[in-house]
């Protein structure tokens, strides 16, 4: 690590392509019941999982944690491919590049229930379309496989895709049971491509840069300037950001700005009654020719339907493709694709 810049691959890889598109794995635990499948006799808190059993975590999916952010609710990593979070019962993974992302499952499970007596509450799986499947390694080539993989761990996953086969669409694997998680809980992602060449630039050449003026000068500390910030420069370029705000809220931003495969991820669990602002604040920020957005909701979520949160202001920037809504037993969820207006 140089000046806050890590040289995580070569220059040749780095411009040849790169898969900026992350692989998102969001699981919540509860104890165990005691006397059903052993006490485990753990402290019941996933921050009690050693350091270096998270470090062994990520080798499996060929990643490596860079950076590492604390409050009292929760602990953020900055991973050499994207970020990680962990809260008392809640595990994020986000990745990109080619990781292998569901490697990581077995080995979580594990680790959740020796150090912590949990079980696996809820899970979520999703994904954007790839630009360069090809190029990833099995499972993750296709969704097809990563069901198959899922369903040989899973005896209740559902599998979903929205949006359009033929061009931007977004995939989910979740599980069809009743387990709800007793808080508010609601993430918006915002996941951007062919993004403003100007704004990429404060990305790029990122030799003898500082994270924090990147952060600053990019306007990116103005989108939630409550948030507390860890961020990362990458050589030759790219940047990952890391944000707590409190009662266990977060924000995470990704960019890869190679013109070439642009795209930048924004997202939070902010909690809000109308996203619109905020949506408006992150395209505003980074001026993307086209995005995916998505709106999950539990029925604890401040915003109740995510579909009413979702107001899109900027449609007079942009055109709707699609935006679809679906209701889960536990969760609703509101996906959108949208293109700038030339």
């Amino acid at each position: 690590m140089l000046n806050g810049t890590v040289d995580i691959m070569s220059e040749d890889e780095q411009l040849s392509h790169y898969e900026g598109t992350e692989k998102l794995l969001e699981v919540w635990f509860r104890p165990i019941e005691r006397g059903e499948k052993g006490d485990g006799g753990g402290a019941s808190d996933l921050r009690s999982i050693p350091s270096e059993e998270l470090k062994k975590l990520m080798t499996l999916v060929k990643c490596e944690i860079v950076s590492v952010l604390k409050d009292e609710h929760q602990t953020a990593y900055i991973l050499s491919e994207s970020s990680m979070f962990v809260s008392k019962t809640r595990f994020i993974l986000k990745t990109c590049g080619t990781t292998l992302l569901l490697e990581a499952l077995q080995e979580l499970f594990r680790l959740a229930k020796e150090h912590c007596n949990y079980e696996v509450e809820d899970m979520f799986y999703s994904r954007k379309n790839f630009l360069r499947p090809e190029l990833q390694h099995n499972p993750h080539k296709t969704f097809e496989k990563e069901v198959e993989r899922l369903d040989k761990i899973f005896d209740c996953g559902a599998a979903y895709v929205l949006g359009r086969m033929n061009g931007e669409c977004w995939y989910l694997y979740t599980l069809d049971r009743m387990n709800v998680v007793q808080q508010p809980d609601q993430t918006l992602e915002i996941l951007m491509t062919q993004l403003d060449e100007d704004v990429m630039k404060h990305f790029e050449d990122t030799e003898g840069k500082k994270g924090s003026d990147v952060t600053k000068a990019s306007g990116i500390d103005k989108i939630l300037p409550a948030a507390k910030i860890d961020e990362q420069l990458f050589k030759p370029c790219g940047y990952s950001m890391n944000g707590l705000l409190p009662n266990n809220q977060y924000v995470t931003i990704h960019v890869t700005p190679q013109a070439e495969f642009s795209y930048v991820s924004f997202e939070t669990n902010v909690e809000k009654e109308d996203f619109s602002g905020l949506v408006q604040k992150v395209i505003e920020t980074f001026k993307p020719g086209r995005f995916v957005m998505t709106l999950f909701a539990n029925e604890f979520a401040k915003c109740g339907s995510s579909f009413q949160a979702l107001k899109e202001t900027f449609l007079v920037s942009y055109k709707r493709q699609d935006k679809q809504y679906s209701q889960f037993k536990n969760y609703n969820l509101t996906f959108g694709n949208y293109i700038k207006e030339r």
